[in-house]
């Protein structure tokens, strides 16, 4: 194996960049891949960036429950953009080099989505707590202004609190092997690379976790404590299944996010499972955003009103240019 580095005092070398092993174990389905996760990646980002677009254009969709899934659609964007573009062009063209600093880089967008999605989902999950336990107070409680604030918070503080620590990382020296055991750039298997003292960056690690992901996620499953119960109370089918459908989608969407995810870093340390954790990495970096527009439109009848709305006036409008030529 090739080391790309340079040296440094005594005979160590310093490494400028890593080699991503990814899927490359298995040669021959790197084809397979390639068209897979770029058919999941066009999905992906045309069903986000539709929620996006209806969710502006739609007045009936300015509410707060879809101003909050508007902002989680360009979070999802964003998110795939961060690791499915990099891994498409490794598998086309094989080279899964990485620079330390783009390594560094991409890990930082990871973690502040990452963050900021478990906020924007807390959010969405006390938007629901109030349709449903308070539906007099709702509009008085989430007003504009209110729900701006909510959701700022969670960008900000999403890009801010991971910022100390991707500056901690930067100070690493890394040496002796360079290849990472994954398909993009996650902190476990970064840190196990660096030569350095990487206690302190570990502990930093942990009480972000413990403030900025723990309390997110408390707060909805608190909201669904409260939530269920509630629905359960309604005497009429018919009002439970309504004030049910409100909520089906987001909790759909809390349990798959955070499923995998406390899956993959209870088996971040575990060497015997480390193609299990690679493929439920895949699950919440790569199909998680995939699978939110396909729920959210399924299963939500406003927004399939304003697809449908959508749809019609875009064949109108291109069959009145047609007729006007």
């Amino acid at each position: 194996m090739k080391l790309m580095g340079r040296k440094q005092q005594g005979n160590e070398t310093s490494i400028t960049e890593f080699i991503l092993l990814g899927f490359g174990n298995v040669p021959q389905l790197q084809i397979f891949l390639f068209l897979l996760f770029l058919v999941i990646y066009i999905v992906t980002m045309t069903g986000n960036i539709l929620i996006f677009a209806l969710v502006v254009a739609d007045h009936q969709l300015h509410t707060p429950m879809y101003f909050f899934l508007g902002n989680l659609s360009c979070l999802e964007t964003c998110y795939s953009s961060t690791i499915l573009p990099r891994m498409l062009t490794s598998l086309l063209t094989g080279d899964r080099t990485i620079s330390v600093r783009d390594c560094i880089t991409q890990l930082y967008f990871f973690g502040s989505l990452l963050t900021t999605e478990c906020s924007l989902l807390s959010v969405m999950a006390y938007d629901r707590y109030l349709a449903i336990l308070k539906p007099l107070h709702y509009a008085v409680l989430l007003n504009d202004k209110f729900c701006l604030h909510l959701v700022a918070w969670s960008w900000i503080s999403g890009f801010m609190s991971v910022a100390i620590i991707i500056l901690m990382m930067s100070q690493l020296r890394f040496c002796g092997s360079n290849e990472v055991d994954h398909f993009f750039c996650d902190f476990s298997p970064i840190i196990k690379l660096s030569c350095s003292d990487t206690h302190m960056l570990e502990v930093t690690a942990f009480i972000h976790s413990s403030i900025f992901t723990l309390p997110p996620f408390l707060l909805t499953v608190a909201s669904y404590v409260c939530i269920i119960p509630a629905i359960l109370r309604i005497p009429s089918t018919t009002g439970r299944q309504k004030a049910f459908s409100t909520c089906s989608s987001h909790l759909i969407v809390v349990t798959i996010f955070y499923g995998t995810l406390v899956i993959v870093y209870l088996l971040s340390g575990s060497e015997a499972l480390r193609d299990l954790h690679k493929v439920l990495s895949v699950v919440y970096g790569a199909l998680t955003p995939l699978v939110n527009p396909l729920i959210y439109s399924l299963k939500n009848k406003e927004v399939k009103k304003a697809l449908r709305t959508a749809v019609l006036r875009f064949f109108l409008f291109y069959k009145n240019t047609d007729i006007s030529r």
